[in-house]
């Protein structure tokens, strides 16, 4: 923002903003008589105020205050994008007083207490309905735990043009960039994916992969288990070729990309080691295999996919510190792994070394379900078969994933299986 700002003038900027504001808490909340407007005493409060002497103009009570208690609509115009920090207690009592209103809240650019370029929550923060920001999305909307307070987002514009930015959004268009299968194509050369896992327990995590790998047009996929797994998964995935763990190298052969976790349990460190040594083929990583995971040598294409336990274990970090800061996260994991790394969540975010991160929102809360994560994984897995750059196969599967999430016509009792099944739908929507 502050580039985008350069040269215009403050007052003309803000002036543009207010009115923005007031606009949309018309357009929005149209039957509101009365409005309080929580002003800070930097630019986002000017923003507040002029959006207040606009509302009154339009005939609307429109009261700056610390007290917000009893008005039909709360804004939230405390701090802006520049905040930092944790909140001060006058600021933190305010933001109190703003959460303990018996109205719908309105963030003016950023609820008060997020960071805008982390999404980080450090202290109290508001938690808002609505926010309106300004010339495009900020990390903050996007990223948790700010996108848990930000609530629905809408950008005004105010006459600034566009300028690049590290962090990038994933639209769905990305899809239009997975090579669907063409004429010249067989089976091998459509995407030949190799999936390793299933043991004993745990064959539903290696099933839904191999299915989901197929299902996102892969050609030919083969599953890797111990032998007394594979019964199970004949059983369930009748496309597959089967293989038992001491011929994996045989069904890596013609493989074009290797998937490696799902369901393989902790007990096989040495051959994951030794899959990521000792092949070159594009490799998704995802689960058991993550477990004491080291650096990938000789620079072959991987993604790894972790929750953010899993990631804080390769951090050496609690869980809960992933949580509070994932931005950091993957991008600290990005780089020291040298890999794309892929941490799911409501805010799916994509880091690779060197690079700015994609952040690709959830279609649906459904995806909270078991399994889930293992579709992803054959996907990914499958885009990686097909050429792709593993950056792009991981923000292209993400979006392929929860929009096929997003298909699905019931989403309580959802479950991932049923995410396979729309797959197909949601790539030729894409």
């Amino acid at each position: 923002m502050g580039a985008a700002e350069e040269g215009h003038d403050v007052s003309e900027l803000m002036e543009r903003a207010g009115c923005a504001v007031a606009e949309h808490l018309l357009a929005r909340f149209p039957d509101a008589r009365s409005f309080a407007l929580v002003c800070g005493g930097g630019a986002n409060g000017g923003d507040g105020r002029i959006a207040a002497r606009a509302l009154r103009e339009a005939g609307r009570e429109a009261v700056e205050t610390e007290r917000p208690g009893g008005a039909d609509v709360v804004v939230d115009a405390l701090f802006g994008t520049g905040f930092r920090g944790t909140p001060r207690p006058g600021a933190a009592r305010l933001i109190q007083a703003i959460n303990e209103a018996e109205a719908p809240v309105v963030a003016v650019d950023i609820p008060s207490g997020v960071d805008a370029s982390t999404g980080e929550v450090p202290g109290p923060a508001v938690s808002a309905e609505l926010t309106i920001t300004f010339h495009g999305p900020k990390v903050g909307h996007h990223v948790a735990p700010g996108l848990f307070h930000a609530g629905e987002v809408v950008v005004a514009d105010i006459g600034l043009a566009p300028v690049e930015t590290e962090h990038r959004l994933v639209a769905r268009e990305v899809l239009s960039l997975v090579p669907l299968r063409a004429p010249r194509d067989n089976k091998y050369s459509a995407g030949s994916v190799v999936v390793v896992g299933g043991s004993p327990g745990m064959t539903g995590a290696v099933c839904l992969a191999a299915q989901a790998a197929f299902r996102a047009d892969a050609g030919y996929v083969a599953v890797v288990s111990p032998r007394e797994s594979l019964p199970a998964i004949e059983a369930w995935v009748l496309e597959a070729v089967k293989r038992p763990l001491e011929e994996v190298w045989e069904a890596l052969e013609r493989a074009t990309a290797l998937a490696v976790g799902p369901g393989l349990g902790r007990d096989h460190a040495d051959l994951v080691g030794r899959l990521l040594r000792e092949t070159d083929l594009p490799a998704v990583v995802d689960a058991d295999a993550l477990h004491d995971l080291e650096p990938r040598v000789g620079g072959a294409a991987t993604v790894l996919t972790p929750h953010a336990g899993e990631l804080g274990r390769l951090l050496d970090e609690a869980s809960s510190w992933v949580a509070e800061h994932r931005l950091e996260a993957v991008q600290r994991a990005a780089d020291r792994f040298g890999a794309v790394v892929l941490l799911k969540g409501a805010d799916t975010l994509i880091g690779s070394p060197g690079q700015g991160v994609l952040v690709r929102p959830v279609d649906t809360s459904a995806l909270a379900t078991a399994g889930t994560g293992d579709v992803l994984t054959g996907v990914i897995a499958s885009f990686l078969a097909k050429g792709m750059e593993p950056r792009l196969a991981a923000a292209a599967a993400a979006t392929a994933h929860g929009l096929a999430a997003s298909l699905v016509v019931h989403k309580a009792g959802l479950v991932a299986s049923d995410v396979v099944r729309a797959l197909p739908a949601a790539l030729e929507r894409g």
